[in-house]
């Protein structure tokens, strides 16, 4: 047996009946609803318990955080969304066009990371614009949160869709 085969019995590159993309995708969902703009969902619940100090770390995490997001999104955001919009029209074209799973699944799980990128940085411009501190900055994170979750929340229930379909289909279309 030769290396490639080797390495596609490892990796089985039929996505959704694989055991370890659920867990990529249960990961990338979990990861993306407890990193509010790069603040960790616990610094915002002890900053409304506690104030004083854990108030001013997150609103200093916040800060550097907004500026470090907004300074990529103004130098390479042009070159990044395009980048973006490539990835993403290959991904469409391979998965869906020429029908490789790998890339429907891949897309399944890009195409709402972009949408939640996207809604990082308007959130970042808003803050930055808006300037807001304690219980305000709190509600706005926590708002960002839930529209995250929203996002994930849908994006996993139509990937469970699509897998179920491209599982059920798999042995009639010969895949």
């Amino acid at each position: 047996m030769d290396w490639y085969t080797s390495i596609f019995e490892l990796i089985d590159m039929r996505s959704f009946s694989n055991l370890w993309y659920w867990i990529v995708l249960a990961v990338v969902w979990s990861t993306a609803s407890h990193w509010v703009l790069g603040v960790p969902y616990d610094m915002i619940t002890r900053a409304r318990r506690n104030g004083g100090q854990a108030e001013d770390d997150l609103q200093a995490m916040v800060r550097i955080n907004v500026n470090r997001l907004l300074y990529i999104a103004r130098v390479s955001g042009v070159w990044l969304t395009g980048f973006t919009f490539f990835l993403l029209s290959g991904l469409i074209v391979l998965g869906f066009v020429f029908s490789v799973e790998f890339a429907q699944a891949v897309f399944l799980i890009a195409l709402p990371m972009s949408m939640v990128a996207w809604l990082s940085v308007a959130t970042a411009v808003r803050i930055e614009n808006e300037a807001p501190e304690g219980a305000a900055l709190r509600k706005r994170l926590l708002r960002h949160r839930l529209y995250t979750k929203m996002i994930g929340t849908l994006a996993i229930f139509v990937t469970a869709v699509w897998g179920m379909y491209v599982n059920m289909t798999a042995g009639v279309l010969g895949g």
